[in-house]
């Protein structure tokens, strides 16, 4: 079989998937030998790049794995008749086959007389974290290992851009240098070892990285790269074309999508950085001189006076803030327990919200909640935020409030709502948010004419966003945090569908050794609520995993958990899932918005995930870093444990039907958040 580009026929051999298993019109994945200095094999989605080989080295293409340990031979031609890539079996007994699927895969199978004439499964990708292009972000390297799980980390001599993303293991920022590059002109003849202060640090075996700005020189030897690539300040790097073959790259932007390779596979990349960076192991001798001793103390001089103008600034606005801290854990409504913790949130005055919002317009009220009123407004010209307003009938507002300013003020990852703000005048209480354009889940996937914005990506895309969400409450966070309600209503959507879990009015802190907790006082909606907590008012992070998997059966139903079906016999959503699994009519339960545009794996797969999460006993639900592990793509479905019956299944009998089906046009279905006091 044979993949590129014959220029002398005029032909481009390429691989597209089917639009579907029945359908062999073309889909929206192809797998193609990209042109250009160093050719490589891409899978695309439509114009979206998914997953790339890396350049042949010599001796396969980048991080094709086990290729060469089967018995088939690879070759790849590169010349002014043909670009392509071709590999053939090593006997007449064995069949290869490369497949591109409909789920967005490059699967290799093979089939032998010798083997019963069984196709037999032999490769696929992506098939980890680290295939995905750019998974780590710019100047990082991604490390797959079948005994750990993927790790990304800087390259030496760069640090993460947001130190925060990285510990909540979003590494999309990727990373930037200790030290900016010197810069200064050197040639591999310099004698004077005061121009000697940018160096090169080896990498050992990657796949080398994409950059749409890189330049081969195919005559070049490495020390004449090294010298090529110091004379220009915008080289970052350079490596060995092919092994055992002459000529180089270089790189002349960002390094993107570095992957350490096993097996003695990959090339070495030789990366820029600057000779002071103290990470460094120097491939050329560096000397102490005057002139990195007066670059030395310029910096610190320079960093004295900037702390000194910080702390000047900082001292201030501490005078004319007033400190929320000492405005909220003095007042005597408040807990004694809770004095001294000051949340360090910026507080906003009475006329600064209320000019904001257009003194609470009612053409800026976006909706009503538990907790009161939610009204858009601006700050500063241009700063949209949400703003929400204590309602004087709200019976545990008060606690609400002070729950929300003391949790999610200390919180920080991208699927969690972001706090702004807040304010506090005599009686009033507002909480001022980031503002959402596309206001919350429940808004699109329980209103018809939206429901069929949201396509299966986007769906998945919410999925795992909540999954990462949660992920940071319950393990990443400083804290963990009990959310106690979870729901469609509670995720909010940024302007590009990003979730953000949102409402922590009635959120739990746990200290390091607790793991579950017994309350007399419920809280939440039913519907979401675990059977043990809503029951027996013992809740865990378990309970929310429960939540989670009724948000996840909502997501990929458009349905409600709560209400009756009509001329169904079950009470609600959970078990009208549990049953169409058990008749192994699981597909029946997926939105019909989406008209059928969807992954088939990923959809089972997040199913039954669902039902996992709602199961009966807490014990038997997955950790939401499981739940994680269980949306990679490298898992598949067939693997997961089979889920047992879930909590709150109950019937009708069929006179309680015939009378729903008669009454069906007066039936509401009201979402309610409860308080229960025990007695």
């Amino acid at each position: 079989m044979k993949l590129g580009v014959d220029r002398t026929a005029g032909l481009d051999r390429n691989l597209t998937a089917w639009k579907s298993e029945d359908d062999p019109s073309p889909g929206e994945y192809c797998a193609a030998m990209v042109i250009g200095d160093s050719p490589e094999m891409y899978l695309f989605n439509r114009s979206s790049k998914l997953w790339r080989s890396g350049p042949w080295d010599g001796i396969q293409l980048g991080d094709l794995k086990n290729w060469n340990s089967n018995g088939f031979a690879y070759s790849f031609v590169n010349n002014h008749k043909e670009v392509a890539f071709s590999y053939q079996a090593g006997g007449q007994t064995i069949l290869p086959s490369l497949e591109v699927t409909n789920s967005g895969k490059i699967y290799m199978t093979t089939w032998s007389s010798e083997d019963g004439g069984n196709w037999k499964w032999l490769w696929e990708t992506p098939a980890s974290p680290c295939d995905n292009i750019g998974w780590c972000g710019s100047y990082a390297i991604c490390v797959d290992s079948t005994n750990s799980p993927t790790i990304c980390r800087c390259l030496e001599g760069f640090a993460p851009k947001i130190p925060a993303h990285w510990e909540s293991r979003d590494y999309n920022d990727g990373c930037v240098r200790v030290v900016e590059l010197d810069c200064r002109k050197q040639t591999a003849t310099d004698t004077d070892t005061d121009t000697d202060t940018d160096t090169f640090l080896s990498v050992k075996g990657v796949k080398l990285p994409e950059s749409p700005s890189r330049f081969v020189n195919a005559t070049s030897n490495l020390d004449e790269c090294w010298s090529e690539c110091l004379k220009s300040c915008s080289c970052a790097a350079y490596a060995v074309v092919s092994v055992g073959a002459g000529g180089c790259v270089i790189w002349v932007t960002h390094l993107l999508d570095v992957v350490q390779l096993s097996g003695g596979a990959g090339l070495d990349l030789y990366i820029r950085i600057n000779g002071l960076t103290d990470a460094a192991s120097h491939s050329q001798p560096q000397k102490a001189n005057w002139r990195i001793v007066l670059v030395i103390v310029s910096l610190l001089s320079g960093a004295l006076l900037l702390s000194c103008f910080i702390f000047f600034l900082w001292r201030r606005k501490k005078r004319r803030r007033v400190i929320l801290g000492r405005t909220i854990f003095f007042s005597n409504k408040l807990d004694e327990d809770d004095r001294g913790k000051d949340p360090d949130l910026p507080l906003f005055t009475f006329g600064t919200i209320a000019a904001a919002t257009e003194s609470f317009s009612s053409e800026n009220k976006l909706g009503q909640g538990g907790f009161g009123p939610v009204y858009k407004g601006t700050l500063g010209g241009d700063k949209e935020i949400a703003v929400k307003r204590l309602a004087k009938s709200s019976q545990q507002g008060e606690e609400e409030f002070k729950n929300e300013v003391m949790l999610i003020a200390k919180l920080q990852n991208r699927n969690l709502v972001r706090l702004v703000g807040c304010c506090i005048h005599g009686e009033e209480r507002m909480l001022v948010y980031e503002y959402m354009p596309n206001k919350s889940l429940d808004a699109f996937l329980f209103e018809k004419e939206k429901a069929s914005l949201l396509e299966w990506r986007t769906r998945y895309q919410i999925i795992v966003g909540i999954t990462r969400g949660l992920f940071y409450l319950h393990h990443d966070s400083r804290y963990r945090i009990i959310h106690r309600d979870l729901k469609a209503s509670n995720i909010l959507l940024d302007k590009e569908m990003n979730p953000k879990i949102s409402d922590f009015g009635m959120a739990r802190l746990f200290g390091g050794d607790e793991t579950d907790y017994n309350t007399r006082k419920v809280v939440g909606t039913y519907g979401y609520m675990s059977p043990e907590y809503a029951m027996e008012g013992i809740f865990s992070v378990k309970s929310d995993v429960y939540s989670f998997g009724v948000l996840l059966l909502e997501i990929i139903s458009g349905k409600k958990n709560r209400g009756l079906y009509a001329l169904s016999p079950h009470l609600n959503l959970v078990a009208h899932a549990w049953s169409l699994w058990n008749e192994d009519k699981t597909l029946e339960l997926v939105d019909k918005a989406m008209n059928n545009n969807f992954s088939l794996n990923d959809v089972l797969k997040c199913i039954k995930i669902g039902l996992l999460c709602v199961q009966n006993h807490p014990e038997d639900r997955p950790l939401m870093s499981s739940v994680i592990e269980m949306l990679g793509a490298s898992v598949d479905i067939a693997s997961l444990p089979h889920p047992k019956q879930p909590g709150f299944i109950a019937r009708m009998e069929p006179f309680q039907l015939d009378h729903i089906s008669k009454n069906r046009d007066t039936y509401t279905s009201n979402e309610l958040t409860v308080t229960l006091d025990g007695r």
